[in-house]
């Protein structure tokens, strides 16, 4: 392909033939590209893998004239996937192939030169038409990114030849003799957007006018300030030229002036009181000591970066009104400012590692134990009600979130505090009748009596020390006698114990529990409520909730979880369905444990998860007994049951859930069975620091004060 004013040729050439190929492989004045086995190695490495097609696409030789080089290429599904990777995912697969069918005019390429060549770069769109009549000049080679080797060369053919040399397959078409009023028409058949930066006014003018025939919108970047102007003639078909700023001015009123004659015009545009000191002073030295206005090449790059931006984000159909903003780094450098200071990994924060001191009163002993009980998230859904004959413990509704369904968490955590309480009231010789009402808030009861049970009140101190322990588990096998006495504490309770120790079906498991989090992190309520109960040190209270610090992560990891609080990049992962890496830390510390204990119960009503609890704590003291590290984990289908539930969970991911739900159930062998708590145990460092509670003045009431009937 040549121009035919001068014969310059500016595309490569495709190489089809097999003599030609021969006949210039053999031609020792043509330079060989051969790469080809590397690109496809690279291919072929990417992460998300292409398809079988994609994979398999013939390779092309292509030929660049100008540089007497042949250079043999993967085909252009194959370019395409391998070129634009690292774009990904700033710009997503469908937003990229939503790009490839975007039309770009660019006219004026001294300006014009770094944005068509940004375009391509990013390929941002499938279709470049270039105008421009003038030729390199040493002068240009302050902001044209050419070589000396261009110098005489149309700018037009220079940009053309840079894109090719980038990417063969977008297509690019050329205007080396540049616009006039004529053949405004004919340049803008077929676009989608006009990126202008031409130099004559009456040039300008007259292309605003024919973007508005065609409905096109207009961009254009003044290199001061980072100015960039917006003009929607698609939107508004009415729009006054350059936002009205030259008033009633048509193209043949400024035809044909000097620059000296176009200063006031480009006052008029630039607004003089918004124009740099540096740029406004040129304006007064425009034909003196200055040939023209001053163009840095710094400039012009910023420029191609925000024409960049706003055509991409056009043509993506995001937000971009007419109108002009400045991008001005000048004064963002004069605001420089220190960082501020990384948290510290301890947080500067006293740890906390031995558990509250016990009250010397037996009775306020069985509550404080009650307190120490576990519950989802460290929310505490409970209140306390003690008086001489015993302890009401009630459910607290506004302690909960979405994976509280029914309640059903707190009803565990409740029961967890009446385990706690009996056995401290079987230490303190006070142990009597337990209730449990199977609804409303008022969940369970101890009454105090004069009962003895040396079993239960042989698990006091353990039941004083028992710990969440979220360390990577040593890959130690269980004690022989695990599963026997991890089931015989909760049959003791009325539940049961499904244990997995297997190394595939923890491998299972690990992946299952993984994507579970990751819908965790993706669904947006669930997100916002987890990220509630993490708590920081230094900045959030720390008796409710989860100490971070007990998550026991290195920096690394929380570094990536700081990131993960973010709602706006977790829901740019939603929507592309991505994120795996945010169910790494549950994939990795399942793979590495000794064993899951699933604790389960028969039945789906309050009392049965109230039983529940008390066979959750009961197996949690027991498995510590036998020197075993527990961490409890709550996946998020964990206390669905019904198919609404998990439309309550996640609407997005409910039919996800249920899948999960089910395969969980069928890989730890529950049946009809229903989950109380999935724990991970094995063997770890000890913990770092503790939870804390709320104080028992804010979850303990006398019911002689709050006229219980006690």
């Amino acid at each position: 392909m040549t121009d035919a004013a001068n014969g310059v040729r500016w595309r490569p050439e495709l190489v089809d033939d097999p003599d030609l190929l021969s006949g210039l492989m053999a031609d020792p004045t043509v330079q060989v590209v051969e790469t080809i086995d590397q690109q496809r190695r690279d291919l072929a490495r990417l992460l998300t893998a292409p398809s079988p097609e994609i994979l398999g696409e013939p390779a092309r030789w292509y030929l660049y004239p100008w540089r007497r080089t042949l250079v043999h290429l993967l085909g252009p599904e194959a370019f395409q996937t391998l070129r634009t990777n690292r774009n990904r995912n700033k710009v997503t697969a469908e937003e990229q192939e939503r790009l490839r069918r975007l039309s770009v005019g660019v006219v004026g390429l001294s300006v014009g030169h770094a944005i068509a060549h940004t375009l391509a770069l990013e390929r941002s769109c499938g279709h470049i038409r270039l105008a421009d009549f003038d030729e390199i000049e040493l002068s240009n080679l302050n902001r044209i990114p050419g070589t000396i080797f261009d110098l005489g060369v149309n700018k037009a053919v220079v940009a053309a030849r840079r894109i090719a040399e980038l990417d063969p397959y977008i297509e690019v078409s050329i205007e080396p003799s540049g616009l006039t009023p004529e053949s405004i028409d004919d340049f803008l058949d077929g676009l989608d957007i006009v990126v202008e930066e031409c130099d004559s006014f009456d040039l300008k003018l007259a292309l605003r006018d024919g973007a508005r025939r065609h409905g096109l919108p207009v961009i254009m970047e003044t290199s001061d300030r980072g100015l960039l102007d917006v003009e929607r003639y698609d939107l508004e078909p009415n729009r006054p030229l350059f936002h009205g700023l030259l008033g009633d001015a048509r193209p043949a009123d400024l035809a044909g002036l000097s620059t000296h004659d176009r200063v006031p015009y480009v006052l008029r545009v630039l607004e003089p009181a918004e124009l740099s000191a540096p740029m406004a002073a040129s304006m007064a030295e425009v034909d003196e000591s200055l040939n023209t206005w001053p163009q840095l090449g710094g400039d012009i790059t910023l420029g191609a970066a925000t024409v960049a931006a706003a055509v991409r984000r056009l043509a993506l159909g995001a937000p971009v009104p007419s109108g002009r903003v400045r991008v001005d780094l000048d004064a963002m450098l004069s605001k420089l400012a220190e960082p501020p200071s990384a948290p510290d990994a301890n947080f500067g924060v006293d740890l906390v590692l031995d558990p509250e001191p016990v009250p010397a009163d037996p009775r306020a002993a069985v509550v404080h134990a009650a307190r120490l009980a576990p519950s989802g998230g460290n929310t505490q859904p409970w209140t306390f009600t003690i008086g001489p004959d015993g302890l009401d413990i009630d459910l607290d509704p506004t302690q909960t979130s979405t994976l509280d369904v029914a309640f059903r968490g707190s009803h565990v955590a409740i029961g967890a505090a009446l385990f706690n309480a009996r056995v401290a009231a079987a230490r303190h010789g006070l142990l009597g009748d337990v209730e449990i009402r199977d609804g409303g808030d008022r969940v369970a009861g101890l009454r105090f009596g004069t009962g003895a049970d040396p079993e239960l009140a042989g698990l006091y101190d353990a039941m004083l020390r028992r710990v969440s322990n979220r360390h990577v588990n040593e890959p130690t096998p269980l004690p022989d006698r695990t599963a026997e006495v991890l089931r015989a504490a909760a049959a003791a309770e009325g539940g049961d114990v499904h244990l997995v120790t297997g190394r595939e079906q923890l491998h299972e498991l690990a992946e299952l529990l993984g994507e579970s989090d990751r819908l965790r992190y993706l669904t947006e309520h669930l997100h916002r409520e987890m990220m509630r109960e993490l708590r920081w040190p230094g900045i959030d209270a720390l008796d409710w909730g989860i100490d971070v610090r007990t998550l026991e992560l290195d920096r690394s990891d929380l570094a990536k979880l700081s990131v993960a609080r973010r709602a706006d990049v977790m829901a740019i992962l939603a929507e592309q369905d991505l994120g795996r890496s945010l169910g790494d830390s549950t994939r990795d510390r399942i793979a590495a444990a000794a064993g899951l204990a699933v604790v389960s119960v028969p039945g789906s009503s309050p009392a049965d998860y109230v039983r529940g609890g008390q066979a959750v704590e009961r197996v949690w003291i027991e498995a510590e007994r036998l020197g075993l590290a527990v961490h409890p984990m709550s996946p998020v289908f964990i206390f669905g049951v019904e198919d609404a539930d998990f439309e309550e969970l996640s609407p997005r991911y409910a039919d996800r859930l249920r899948r999960l739900r089910r395969d969980f159930a069928d890989i730890a062998g529950l049946g009809q069975r229903y989950v109380a708590l999935v724990m991970r145990i094995g063997y770890a460092p000890s913990v770092s620091v503790r939870s804390r509670r709320l104080s028992a003045d804010r979850t303990v009431r006398d019911a002689l004060e709050a006229g219980s009937n006690l």
